[in-house]
């Protein structure tokens, strides 16, 4: 009876603290991540991937392997592929191409991270453009069972209107066919440390995806869409406020979240980051 009563407590207690986890997704990851790795090898590369923790990857589709044969690999890894990347004209000019390479890899997303633009300013007419053709292979896409979500890269935080260009994408685009990933870093870059915050409380269900990234302590942000790597660093140790980030993209429909490092100490900082995510 004794022994009963304490492995009822024992079950009651894990089931307690299991219930007070906060990050309960899938450990998933970016393969730009290791993008110095898969010249050395696929299959090594997927093998390092594995023994770091992650179940789940977002695939920019390495070189020199077909769609097919990288599937195949993960398979055989346990890893799956629950999104994949699409560049900004494959979109607009051959948006089946996606289609075919997002179900081979067995992805049911696909995520957009670049709209072409001069370095120097994105404009109104950069955003237009962006919501015609996001709009337009969203439905096709959406009709394949496939979501788009546009990746937001920081430059799109100038002012327009009452807001920003980035709130006129996300309410110009059709929520039936165009949803979007939250990179976390480029959005502090962008529009401040507060922003994630701001952006998931304002716009429930629009963001299905995440990637994690922090900012540097210190570093102040501009609309350029570029950072030196020194200022990626593990998450929990720049900038963001990850509790209530997270706290938020479950309670507002982020379905996946994929570590990001884009510094040049992946293999020191991705270990961090997943610690961290594990801690909270």
């Amino acid at each position: 009876m004794k022994t009963f009563i304490f492995l009822t407590f024992a079950a009651l207690l894990t089931s307690m603290v299991t219930a007070q986890k906060l990050y309960t997704y899938p450990i998933g990851v970016q393969t730009y991540s290791f993008r110095n790795h898969f010249p050395n090898g696929v299959e090594k590369t997927l093998d390092e991937i594995k023994s770091v923790g992650f179940t789940e990857i977002e695939a920019n589709l390495p070189k020199g392997i077909t769609d097919t044969e990288f599937k195949k690999l993960c398979d055989a890894k346990g890893l799956s592929i629950p999104s994949t990347g699409a560049e900004f004209d494959e979109l607009a000019k051959d948006p089946m191409a996606v289609v075919a390479r997002a179900k081979t890899l067995g992805a049911k997303f696909v995520m957009c991270a670049w709209i072409p633009h001069s370095r120097s300013e994105f404009t109104l007419e950069h955003a237009k453009n962006a919501v015609q053709v996001f709009n337009a292979a969203g439905k096709l896409l959406s009709e394949n069972g496939l979501t788009l979500c546009y990746h937001e890269h920081g430059y799109e935080f100038y002012p327009y209107e009452d807001g920003t260009l980035l709130d006129y994408i996300i309410k110009s685009t059709n929520p039936k066919y165009v949803s979007f990933e939250m990179d976390v870093l480029w959005v502090m870059h962008g529009g401040g440390a507060e922003m994630p915050v701001a952006l998931l409380n304002k716009y429930p269900g629009r963001f299905k995806l995440m990637h994690l990234k922090d900012l540097k302590k210190g570093v102040v942000g501009n609309l350029s869409g570029g950072t030196p790597a020194e200022n990626d660093v593990p998450v929990g140790m720049g900038q963001a406020n990850w509790k209530e980030i997270i706290t938020l993209a479950k309670k507002y429909g982020v379905l996946h979240c994929f570590i990001e490092d884009e510094s040049n100490h992946e293999m020191e900082n991705i270990p961090l980051s997943i610690a961290y995510l594990k801690s909270l």
